[in-house]
């Protein structure tokens, strides 16, 4: 065994695919080597969130609370605490109900094979994220992947199948790595003509995007049947979600593998989110800063002609299209000897040549981040 992984991370290295785990470990030494404060540009704590620090605050509601449930939901691992976490997920994004998961990763392994058996088509977003992607696999149905954001393409395959499938669309609200997002009520209109359900990812316009921040779909005035939320990125905690109506949840409590065969959350730790929840949602003058620094980001790159993945995308995550690994790797070197983590972003997370930093906007970021960022990454791509 030894030898084959040998082998097998040799050629990652050759290939210029390789992650390394210490490079986790950038953060803090950049932290203690840089002469000026480190700028965050490559997480997904968008509203800065997760920076909030533990303390008496933060552990006084915790008192009294479990720390862990002791098993899955559905041998007796229900609490409180579970309960009015997900019902204030839900009344946020304006449904029913919603069902707890390990993470977004989760909820859509869960979700989609759940409700996409085999005779269903799916039909999926080429850039949909690699937890669609794998959901899509479970489902042993026919799946179709359409070009990036083609409505057409999504209306032809529709159009396509037996009259007896049932069919569903899978897209996300804001794509992780281009930073775009779907016509939504074009999509609602389709699906609604074709008679197919409607199942968005929101995990990256969570917070970001719509009233109080409750994503893509309430800002677009558009009801989906199922979505997806992650709490691990504006809300800056951690675990996912799926909402819906009471019967979506009760289905997926009897058939979505990966929440039923998991243990539940801690309960103590979900008071903790649901403070985080509150305050996501609370956030209004974050999530307008959010959008100003996205905007003049966008601009100063343009203005010195770095190449964007996706030019007209408005959202808190901004590809610099670099194309080959080695090109991003080089970048992603410069920007952090200048004290800005940003990641290299290489297949099979974006497809083979359109390697990229992708760098993400924070709402706490500090008056010069803009600038000192557009004048690392011109650097970086000139070197």
């Amino acid at each position: 065994m030894q030898d084959w992984l040998r082998q097998q991370l040799a050629a990652l290295e050759a290939a210029g695919l390789f992650r390394d785990p210490s490079d986790a470990e950038a953060r803090a030494m950049l932290s203690e080597s840089s002469s000026q404060p480190l700028i965050d540009a490559c997480s997904n704590d968008y509203l800065g969130l997760a920076e909030t620090l533990v303390s008496r605050e933060t552990l006084e509601p915790l008192l009294g609370s479990r720390v862990g449930s002791g098993a899955s939901r559905l041998v007796q691992g229900t609490f409180p605490e579970q309960i009015s976490l997900e019902q204030a997920l839900a009344d946020w994004c304006g449904f029913e109900a919603s069902l707890l998961t390990a993470g977004a990763f989760a909820a859509n392994l869960g979700v989609i094979p759940a409700l996409c058996s085999p005779g269903s088509l799916v039909v999926s977003d080429a850039l949909n994220h690699a937890s669609i992607v794998d959901g899509c696999r479970l489902t042993r149905a026919q799946v179709v992947v359409t070009p990036h954001l083609d409505l057409a393409a999504i209306e032809s395959a529709l159009r396509r199948r037996s009259p007896q499938a049932p069919a569903w669309v899978v897209t996300e609200g804001l794509f992780s790595m281009d930073g775009d997002s779907p016509d939504l009520p074009g999509l609602r209109a389709v699906c609604d003509r074709y008679g197919a359900g409607l199942i968005v990812d929101e995990a990256h316009s969570l917070g970001t995007l719509g009233p109080r921040g409750a994503g893509l779909a309430a800002q677009q005035g558009v009801r989906v049947d199922a979505l997806v939320g992650g709490l691990g990125k504006a809300v800056g905690a951690q675990g996912g979600f799926v909402a819906g109506t009471r019967e979506l949840r009760t289905w997926l409590w009897n058939r979505a593998r990966s929440f039923v065969f998991s243990t539940a959350p801690s309960p103590a730790f979900c008071r903790l989110v649901l403070g985080q929840v509150h305050r996501a949602q609370a956030a209004e003058a974050a999530r307008q800063r959010l959008s100003a620094l996205s905007g003049a980001l966008r601009a100063a790159l343009l203005a010195r002609g770095i190449p964007l993945a996706v030019a007209a995308s408005t959202g808190p995550v901004v590809p610099v299209l670099l194309g080959s690994n080695e090109r991003a790797m080089r970048a992603m070197a410069v920007l952090r000897a200048r004290g800005i983590l940003a990641q290299a972003i290489r297949p099979p997370t974006v497809p083979a040549g359109a390697a990229r930093l992708r760098l993400t906007v924070h709402a706490n970021w500090p008056d010069d981040a803009v600038v000192r960022i557009a004048q690392a990454v011109e650097v970086a791509c000139a070197s």
